[in-house]
C-alpha cells in the first residue's frame, strides 16, 4: 500500500510583463527547479506553463526550454493545457475559450509532441458553463481546490482522489487540490511533508498538489529556503527513498483508478478569492463571521458554510475592471463577425486575467498590467477601422448609453452613468489609454498599515520548522504610503463637474476633502446626439440650507486633433466656485513636462491659465487644453496604496487636474482637448 503523490506545478507571468520581472522569475524559480530535478528520472510530475510565458522562455532562455524538453523526453512530465494568455475561462465568450485552449494545445504538441488531457483552471475559477468548451478541446479532467468541494458540502476527508461532473451529458473529471498540502509545500521542512504524505489516510489514495511554481524560489524567502538551504533536493531524496510514496502523473492515476463519485460544484474559486472579491467592510466582516463560526462549531463547518463572493464580483467592485472586460467581450463579437485572424489574436491577448482583480498581488492596482490590456484593446479598435464621428451605445452593458467619439488618431468614451464624464481617451498612435486611472478605494488590509507593533503578526519569516506563506507575512507600510492613503467618493474620470467654494485648493483636491454642494460629480446625465455633438445634461441641485435648482449641460464633438467641449452651468441663485476635474494617466511620471517644466509628482498650482500642455516624453505625445477664459489650475498626483507579496507599495495612477473659478448663477467653459505628437 502506498500514497499516490500527484505533484503539479503551475507557472505564469502576465502578458508583456516587464522583462526584468520575468527574468527574475526564471533565475529564482523556473531555472533552479529544472536544474534540480532534470536528472531525477524516477520522478513523475505535471506541469502547466501559461502560453505567453512558455513562448517567452523558448525565445529568451533556450537552455531552460531544453531542460524542460529533456524532462519531457524522459517521460517525467505530463503537460496541462489552459487558456494561452491565461484568461479566466468563465469570463470570456465560449468561442474564445476554445481558441485559447487550442492555441496552447498546439504549442505543446508542436514543441513536445504532447496532447494534454488535463487543464489548469486559471485562478481555479469554476463555472459549469465552461464544461462544453473543455470537452470540445479534448480535456478530460481539471484541477480545482478542495474548497470547491467543501463549499458544495463534501467532507475534506473524502477528497483524496477525483470526481466526475457533467453538464448536458458532457462529463469531466475534477481533482481537488489539498489545501493542507498546499500550505506545507514547500514552506515546512521536507521531513515534515514526507511524514504527512506517509500517513495512513493517503494509502491507496491520492495526495493532490498542484500549485504555483513561483512558490519555489520567487515568493519571499523561498529562494534561500528551497535552493540555498536545500529544501527541494532534500525533499526529492526523501521522496525517492520512501517506500510508501509513489509519484504519478494525473493521467496515469486517472486511467488506473475509478472516480470517487459524482459531484456538482458551486460557482466558486479558492476561499481567499471569495474574500478578496467582497468590498472592504464585507471582507472584514466575513473574517469575523468565519472566526465566530469556527470557534463555535469547528473549522470544517466554517469552511463549509461561510463563503465570500464569486470572481465576477470584481467586475462590480472595480468599474475599471468591468470597462476592460466589457470591451474585450464586444471586440470578441466583432472579431467573430469579421473572421480576421489578426483581430482575433489581438482580442485573445486582451483577455488576460491579471489586470481584472486584486488580492495579495497587485493586479488591477498595477497600471502597467492595465496598460497591457488596453494596448491590445486599442490595437483591435484600430484594426476595426471605425469611422470618425460620435456614436451612442451601451458597450459596458450597464443599462446606460455611452458616447464614443472617434477621431483620426484617437477615440474617447463619455459615460452617461458617471456624469457624462470621459472614461477612456486612447491613442491609435501609441496604443495607450490616457484615461487609464484608478479610483482610490478602501481595501480591507489598509487597516494593517496603521496597526501598532503589538497588534501585528510578528512571527519571524524564517523559523526552525519552515517559512511563512505570503498569507502570513506581516504587512509593512512606509510613512509616505500612509500619508497618501485617501479615498474618492466619485470615479476618477475626466470632465467631472464640481460646485464648491474656497475650500477647493490643491491640497484638498489631493485629499479629496473639499466641500461639494452639487449633485453632478457622481450622478447620471441624459445623453443625445445633436448635429454631430454628444449632448449630456442633468437637472440637479446645489445644496446649502436649501436646494438650489441647477443644470449642467455638456457638449462634445470631434475635431481633427482632439475633442471640442463646451460645459455650461446654470443655477437659480448663489455664489460658488465651479471646478472641472480631469484625471489623466501617463507612461512615465519622471519624464512628464507640464507647460515645459518637469513635473515631479507633487502638488502644483498655476494661475490665470488659458493653455495647459502636458508632454509624455516616453510616449512622445502631448495632451493640451485650450480654454476660453483664464482659470486657476490645481495639479496633484493620484496615488493608491496596494498590498503585494512583499508587503505594500505606493502606485501612482495618474495626475489630477482641476480648472476652477468663482461664479454667480451661471458659468461656462469651452475649449479643445488636443492629443498629438511632440
Amino acid at each position: 500500500m502506498h500514497t499516490n503523490l500527484l505533484l503539479g506545478l503551475h507557472s505564469h507571468q502576465p502578458i508583456d510583463n516587464f522583462d526584468s520581472v520575468v527574468y527574475e522569475a526564471i533565475a529564482k524559480s523556473y531555472r533552479p527547479f529544472f536544474e534540480t530535478v532534470q536528472d531525477d528520472d524516477w520522478l513523475r510530475f505535471s506541469l502547466h506553463i501559461s502560453g505567453w510565458l512558455f513562448d517567452f522562455i523558448k525565445r529568451n532562455d533556450p537552455s531552460l526550454f531544453a531542460m524542460i524538453k529533456k524532462c519531457s523526453d524522459k517521460g517525467m512530465i505530463e503537460f496541462f493545457s489552459g487558456g494561452y494568455y491565461e484568461p479566466v475561462l468563465a469570463a470570456i465568450p465560449q468561442k474564445d475559450r476554445v481558441l485559447q485552449i487550442q492555441k496552447l494545445n498546439t504549442f505543446l504538441y508542436d514543441n513536445f509532441g504532447a496532447k494534454p488531457r488535463g487543464l489548469w483552471l486559471t485562478e481555479r475559477v469554476w463555472s459549469e458553463s465552461i464544461v462544453d468548451s473543455l470537452v470540445d478541446c479534448g480535456i478530460e479532467y481539471i484541477i480545482t481546490d478542495d474548497y470547491h468541494f467543501i463549499a458544495a458540502g463534501f467532507d475534506e476527508r473524502v477528497l483524496k482522489g477525483y470526481y466526475m461532473t457533467e453538464e448536458g451529458g458532457n462529463k469531466l473529471g475534477i481533482f481537488p487540490i489539498s489545501r493542507a498540502l498546499r500550505y506545507l509545500v514547500p514552506f515546512k521542512k521536507a521531513s515534515t511533508v514526507i511524514a504527512e504524505l506517509e500517513k495512513p489516510e493517503y494509502k491507496e489514495k491520492a495526495a493532490i498538489i498542484f500549485d504555483d511554481g513561483e512558490k519555489f524560489g520567487l515568493w519571499p524567502k523561498t529562494y534561500e529556503w528551497v535552493y540555498e538551504k536545500g529544501w527541494l533536493r532534500e525533499f526529492l531524496d526523501l521522496l525517492k527513498e520512501s517506500e510508501e510514496i509513489k509519484t504519478s502523473t494525473y493521467s496515469d492515476y486517472f486511467d488506473s483508478n475509478k472516480p470517487l463519485g459524482i459531484a456538482y460544484l458551486p460557482e466558486v474559486s479558492y476561499y481567499e478569492m471569495g474574500e478578496w472579491s467582497l468590498g472592504a467592510d464585507d471582507s472584514s466582516a466575513l473574517e469575523n463571521v468565519k472566526h465566530h463560526v469556527a470557534s463555535s462549531f469547528g473549522e470544517s463547518q466554517a469552511d463549509k458554510f461561510v463563503k465570500g463572493g464569486i470572481w465576477k464580483n470584481f467586475l462590480t467592485k472595480y468599474p475599471e475592471s468591468n470597462e476592460i472586460h466589457k470591451k474585450t467581450v464586444r471586440l470578441s463579437k466583432e472579431a467573430a463577425k469579421r473572421g480576421d485572424a489578426r483581430l482575433t489574436e489581438t482580442v485573445l491577448k486582451s483577455e488576460a486575467n491579471d489586470a481584472l482583480w486584486h488580492g495579495v498581488f497587485g493586479g488591477i492596482y498595477l497600471p502597467n498590467l492595465r496598460d497591457n490590456c488596453y494596448r491590445y484593446i486599442i490595437e483591435a479598435e484600430k484594426i476595426l477601422g471605425l469611422k470618425e464621428g460620435i456614436y451612442l451605445a451601451d458597450d459596458n452593458l450597464d443599462g446606460y448609453e455611452e458616447a464614443r467619439a472617434v477621431g483620426k488618431d484617437f477615440y474617447a468614451v463619455f459615460d452617461s452613468k458617471y456624469g457624462g464624464q470621459m472614461s477612456e481617451f486612447s491613442s491609435f498612435v501609441t496604443f495607450f489609454n490616457y484615461q487609464n486611472t484608478l479610483t482610490r478605494r478602501k481595501e480591507s488590509y489598509h487597516a494593517k498599515f496603521f496597526a501598532t507593533p503589538e497588534s501585528k503578526n510578528n512571527a519571524a519569516l524564517s523559523h526552525e520548522d519552515g517559512i511563512d506563506t505570503i498569507h502570513d507575512i506581516s504587512i509593512e507600510a512606509t510613512e509616505q504610503l500612509r500619508e497618501n492613503l485617501f479615498y474618492d467618493w466619485y470615479k476618477k474620470n475626466s470632465f467631472i463637474d464640481h460646485i464648491t467654494d474656497g475650500s477647493l485648493c490643491v491640497d484638498s483636491l489631493f485629499r479629496n476633502d473639499f466641500r461639494e454642494y452639487g449633485d453632478f460629480a457622481n450622478q447620471p446625465f441624459s445623453v443625445t446626439l445633436e448635429d454631430g455633438e454628444a449632448v449630456f445634461s442633468r437637472d440637479g441641485g446645489i445644496y446649502t440650507e436649501k436646494k438650489i435648482d441647477a443644470n449642467i449641460t455638456k457638449r462634445f464633438s470631434v475635431s481633427d486633433e482632439g475633442i471640442d467641449f463646451c460645459i455650461e452651468c446654470l443655477a437659480v441663485e448663489g455664489a460658488f466656485v465651479f471646478a472641472e476635474e480631469f484625471n489623466l494617466h501617463f507612461a512615465d511620471y519622471e519624464n512628464l513636462l507640464i507647460n515645459g517644466e518637469l513635473y515631479s509628482i507633487q502638488n502644483l498650482v498655476l494661475e490665470n491659465i488659458w493653455n495647459l500642455e502636458i508632454e509624455d516624453k516616453t510616449l512622445g505625445q502631448k495632451i493640451s487644453f485650450n480654454i476660453n477664459k483664464p482659470m486657476s489650475v490645481a495639479i496633484c498626483p493620484v496615488n493608491t496604496a496596494s498590498q503585494n507579496e512583499q508587503g505594500a507599495e505606493l502606485c501612482t495612477q495618474g495626475v489630477s487636474i482641476a480648472f476652477y473659478k468663482p461664479f454667480e448663477r451661471e458659468f461656462n467653459i469651452c475649449g479643445r482637448l488636443f492629443i498629438g505628437g511632440l
